[in-house]
């Protein structure tokens, strides 16, 4: 007993004099860890290497804007647009944005028609004078309206394509809105399909790729891949190249195959997130798939936008930063809205950042103790008249200039856009949250 407690105390003295011995300072440079960006590492972030002149294509007055621009053969290099804009008139087209549904369809332009599609799934046609010409509704007898979100349009060849939240793909007939036939898809089709040389190309579910025959509405192939449920709203329309369509999933995979066939060609993967943000544990893809040239760009939610080889799906370049819509590609560079709302351009053929400009985030709180309210959301960019076109749910249309960033001019948009702008006839054209066709010239 004697020795254990003798044994004891001569340890408790060890452990005393063991606390008192000085730690060693480790060599380096202190950080605060709350002094790092909620976005990430600094340091994995490179500066902007500032502007530079840009070569932009000479501004053209295009007739139509039929379809999605990530098709480079339907995408107008440089639509001509005067470089002040006016509200010249504006139309209600049905249901806008509510607090369980929202507008997404994009308008599309064709044959000196606008053709929109509201919340409650109702497409309807407009002349260029704002006069409505027919409407045509794509709820299903048995279903109400609440039971289905989003939708796409694309025009071709006279006949107008809708995709919907209820799994249909309708052939509508673009003079009388009569239809012509109509595909079950088995699943949502929340984005806007693309057409070219007898087929119709159409996401659903997020995990789907669809072909479409034209003329009969009946399937020539389709692709399945791994579904994910943390998705955001709104499937991106499929990508055509001269032979290949390049279709985006809800799990963040890009897949490349055959347009006539559906022969797979390659498979990519946007990988990587943003640290410290809830929202990058969403990854699916949101910029969507657009091809320039013999590169395809791809963003997703969570911080990553990403160049392949259109050919074999080589990834080209990576930057930490997501996308929320297509990019634009124009001269040498790619300008995009990132998931952090900037509107960055970035050199095309590596990456590298030249300017960035903040955009509006959320609604502005005067009581610090509340909450963040609403968020916004901007629209685009477009290139037009030379300038970087944004629409902001904020109520502003905003013009930036291509080679500096610099804000070059505001328009109002009443009650705030809800879909990207786009411009044919010298005259831009956005749908607000209240559900109205608004055009500026």
């Amino acid at each position: 007993m004697a020795r254990t407690a003798i044994l004891g105390t001569l340890g408790m003295f060890a452990l005393l004099a063991a606390c008192t011995e000085r730690e060693p300072i480790l060599p380096g440079d202190r950080l605060d860890v709350r002094a790092l960006s909620a976005e990430g590492d600094p340091a994995a972030q490179p500066a902007p290497l500032g502007p530079r002149p840009i070569a932009l294509p000479a501004p053209v007055a295009n007739a139509a804007w039929a379809q999605s621009p990530v098709t480079p053969a339907f995408r107008p290099a440089h639509p001509a647009l005067d470089g002040t804009l006016s509200l010249a008139w504006s139309v209600d087209i049905g249901a806008g944005d509510s607090r369980r549904k929202r507008l997404g369809a994009d308008p599309v332009v064709a044959g000196g028609r606008i053709f929109t599609m509201d919340a409650d799934h109702t497409v309807r046609a407009t002349s260029t004078a704002g006069v409505p010409l027919w409407q045509a509704t794509l709820i299903p007898p048995r279903d109400g309206p609440r039971q289905g979100q989003g939708g796409g349009l694309a025009f071709a060849d006279g006949t107008l394509y809708a995709s919907t939240g209820f799994g249909t793909l309708t052939a509508l007939d673009a003079a009388t809105g009569a239809r012509r036939w109509q595909q079950d898809l088995d699943n949502t089709a929340t984005g806007a399909p693309s057409v070219a040389d007898g087929l119709v190309y159409v996401t659903s579910g997020d995990r789907t790729g669809w072909a479409v025959e034209t003329g009969t509405g009946r399937v020539r192939w389709q692709m399945d891949e791994v579904g994910d449920v943390n998705n955001v709203a709104g499937a991106p329309a499929p990508a055509l190249g001269d032979d290949v369509v390049v279709f985006a999933f809800g799990d963040g995979g890009l897949r490349a195959a055959f347009r006539q066939g559906g022969l797979r060609r390659w498979s990519a993967d946007l990988l990587g997130r943003r640290n410290g943000v809830a929202r990058a544990t969403v990854d699916d893809v949101t910029g969507d798939p657009l091809i320039a040239g013999d590169t395809v760009y791809a963003g997703n939610h969570s911080g990553r936008l990403v160049a392949f080889n259109l050919f074999d799906g080589e990834r080209l370049w990576t930057l930490r930063e997501g996308a929320l819509g297509p990019v634009w590609p124009a001269g040498d560079s790619v300008f995009f809205v990132s998931d952090r709302n900037e509107l960055i351009r970035a050199d095309a053929s590596t990456g590298a950042i030249l300017w960035q400009r903040e955009l509006p985030g959320y609604k502005v709180v005067r009581d610090p103790s509340r909450r963040r309210e609403s968020a916004y959301v901007n629209h685009g960019p477009v290139l037009a008249g030379g300038r970087l076109m944004v629409a902001g749910s904020d109520g502003v249309l905003r013009a930036f200039d291509p080679v500096s960033g610099a804000l070059v001019g505001r328009t109002a948009i009443p009650d705030g856009a809800t879909t990207r702008p786009v411009v044919a006839g010298g005259t831009l054209y956005v749908v607000n949250r209240r559900g109205q066709l608004l055009a500026y010239r």
